[in-house]
């Protein structure tokens, strides 16, 4: 049953409104061409409404018929703004342009359009929208910047000045040359060693941590992190970093002899022998169980207790695991 205000509407929009439910009806059914001609027909009839307007917008966003989508909301702010439309009517028009704009990936045009839309009418959802597409924006302008052969230019470039003792100059080379190709992981060793020169050992470990997450077999990047670790007083750390580098050169001369000082520096060390052991899961399951416990206790006030449990080979194979954990020292 219409309303007071439907029957006192002219006949020409009540005709319209007719009309926008019948399109309504399609539009929910998919059925985008019958939804338009439904809306113009609308137009027609009442070519002073904005909602007519943004609905055969919306067809056109469906139907991936972007241009003429945007075109169409142009059309709508328009008749919005000559008809004092509400506010909200006129932002929901600038949102779709932007969303246009979005699916087209013309993310700067999107963020204009975003942002007049939240000067209309601010809604979370819209704000939403800016962020990504800033966030997107900035990403076609990094990808946009990656140029390997300018990297390589500015990587031997900062060479040069690590060569003349200027690390700070070195350190803006090597990180003009990570912007123009950041997946090169040799780039980051470099830098690190820049940082390593500056005592910027924070900065350093973490441009080693990217360089060996980006290349695992890049052994430099291990022996670096290691002696970075070294200085920072992290022993225990450092003998794991070079165990990677051993891992993949056995007989590397650098990564060998840190390995040795970072032994020698976690077995004098209680509180690192311990951080160590406690690391490692098959430890930590050793030293739950009751029973190893109670064995432990024996062990610290009757040494002699030992030689009876290594009868066990179960228990024999625990005690030797914490022996080589250094674990059982501390005890």
């Amino acid at each position: 049953m219409a309303s007071k205000e439907e029957e006192n509407l002219p006949e020409n929009k009540k005709l319209a409104r007719k009309e926008k439910e019948l399109g309504n009806e399609a539009y929910k059914k998919k059925d985008f061409a019958t939804a338009l001609s439904h809306y113009n027909a609308a137009v027609q009839q009442d070519p002073t409404d904005i909602t007519f307007h943004n609905n055969i917008a919306a067809v056109y966003f469906e139907q991936k018929e972007f241009q003429k989508c945007i075109a169409e909301c142009e059309k709508a702010v328009e008749v919005g703004r000559e008809n004092r439309a509400d506010y909200k009517l006129i932002a929901k028009a600038f949102t779709r342009i932007g969303n246009a704009y979005r699916k087209m990936e013309d993310y700067k045009s999107a963020k204009t359009y975003f942002e007049k839309s939240l000067s209309e009418h601010r809604t979370p959802d819209v704000k939403a929208l800016l962020s990504d597409t800033e966030k997107k924006i900035k990403e076609q302008e990094r990808l946009a910047y990656i140029d390997p052969a300018k990297a390589e230019e500015e990587k031997e470039k900062g060479n040069e000045f690590f060569k003349k003792g200027d690390y700070s100059a070195a350190v803006k080379h090597y990180t003009e040359a990570i912007q123009r190709n950041p997946e090169d992981a040799k780039l980051y060793s470099n830098r690190a060693a820049c940082y390593t020169k500056l005592a910027a050992f924070d900065l350093g470990l973490k441009d080693c941590d990217t360089c060996v997450k980006l290349d695992e077999t890049f052994i430099k990047g291990w022996i670096r992190k290691g002696k970075i670790l070294q200085v920072m007083q992290k022993p225990s750390e450092a003998h794991t970093a070079y165990q990677k580098a051993l891992e993949i050169d056995p007989n590397n001369a650098e990564a060998l002899e840190g390995y040795r000082a970072c032994t020698m520096a976690v077995h004098s060390d209680p509180k690192e022998v311990w951080k160590k052991a406690m690391n490692d899961p098959e430890v930590q399951q050793i030293l739950k169980d009751p029973a190893m416990r109670l064995i432990l206790e024996q062990m610290q006030n009757d040494p002699k207790a030992v030689q009876e449990h290594l009868k066990n080979p179960q228990v024999a194979s625990k005690i030797q695991k914490l022996l080589e954990s250094g674990i059982i020292q501390i005890y």
